[in-house]
């Protein structure tokens, strides 16, 4: 298995054919997601804000252009932060308010780890090795379908832990704490059926959900949440799914993780100015600038931006999923 942090799109690219494409959609533009950051803009003009991340901008020489952000340069860090209020939380306390999220759905502590505290300032986990009990009005099956949402999730600590995003340290599967983790735990614990366990896979990415502004971090979500499929899987059969669950997986991914100004709903920087024409009382044409009415007056249904699409995968009559605005849940 690979212990490495750093998913290489080269890689990706080699092992699973189309992946990588998929990976980088946007559903609610039908194109491709946006850099949404001028980290990049040096490299030249398919690397600007609103370009858009393609393929063979990230492979090939520039297969380790994305990278996460505990190894990119200390400056970039600072100026992420600065500009984009970048600030990743450490893994134990993603750890300590996932399971408060489950403290009250078991209604019971310490079910899948018991937090240690190491000093003022941080703590770590003991994971609980013993298989998890259910209550008795709800079953495991309840569980991977309860539907969890990180906001603003840059590489989604919260909902997979492959790595820790402030140390870098590599998290084994049996530790790791993430929402999406523990599903895919229960299921591991549950089914030893390949064809059932690709079926509750689905239903545990089809029930997790995230945003993410800039573009680099959201394919970096993106693929911590496959690789974490396929590292599950190999854990529990010994061998990697087929090319065509891990499409499947990826295409789920892709509507659920999406790219999004999560204060207005819509694709980043796609509220726009528009040019007015009317005549005056002289019979003269009139040139105004009409501005975005949401962003003027904080309307969040009002903006003239692309609002962002997702799916809802639960509606009845629907195999694959009913597609809604954000905005309207």
């Amino acid at each position: 298995m690979n212990t490495k942090i750093d998913i290489l799109e080269n890689d990706v690219l080699k092992q699973y054919p189309n992946v990588l494409d998929i990976l980088l959609k946007d559903h609610t533009t039908k194109k491709k997601i946006l850099w949404a950051t001028n980290n990049y803009s040096k490299l030249g003009k398919s690397f600007k804000y609103n370009s858009e991340i393609k393929v063979e901008l990230i492979t090939g020489s520039n297969g380790k252009l994305i990278m996460p952000r505990i190894q990119k340069d200390k400056m970039l860090q600072k100026l992420r932060v600065r500009s984009m209020a970048e600030v990743f939380t450490p893994s134990w306390i993603c750890n300590s308010q996932n399971n408060l999220i489950d403290n009250a759905w078991f209604r019971k502590t310490g079910v899948f780890n018991k937090e240690i505290k190491i000093s003022d300032e941080e703590n770590s986990w003991k994971t609980n090795k013993k298989k998890i009990v259910f209550p008795k009005n709800k079953s495991w099956k309840d569980y991977i379908k309860e539907e969890r949402l990180e906001i603003a999730c840059g590489e989604a600590p919260y909902i997979t832990s492959r790595y820790d995003t402030v140390t870098g340290k590599f998290i084994s599967i049996e530790n790791r704490v993430g929402i999406l983790d523990r599903k895919l735990r229960v299921i591991n614990e549950n089914i030893n059926s390949s064809d059932e366990w690709l079926k509750a896979a689905e239903i545990c990415y089809k029930s997790t959900y995230a945003y993410e502004w800039q573009g680099d971090n959201l394919l970096l979500a993106r693929e911590a949440m496959l690789f974490s499929f396929i590292e599950n899987y190999f854990l529990k059969f010994n061998k990697e799914p087929a090319l065509k669950f891990i499409k499947i997986i990826s295409n789920i991914i892709s509507w659920n993780i999406w790219q999004m100004d999560g204060l207005r709903g819509v694709v980043p920087n796609s509220c726009i100015e528009k040019k007015s024409v009317s005549i005056n009382l002289f019979g003269e044409k009139e040139m105004s600038i009409v501005n975005c009415e949401g962003c003027e007056k904080n309307l969040l249904k009002k903006h003239n931006g692309k609002y962002c699409l997702i799916k809802d995968w639960n509606k009845k009559n629907s195999k694959s999923g009913v597609i809604i605005r954000f905005i309207d849940l």
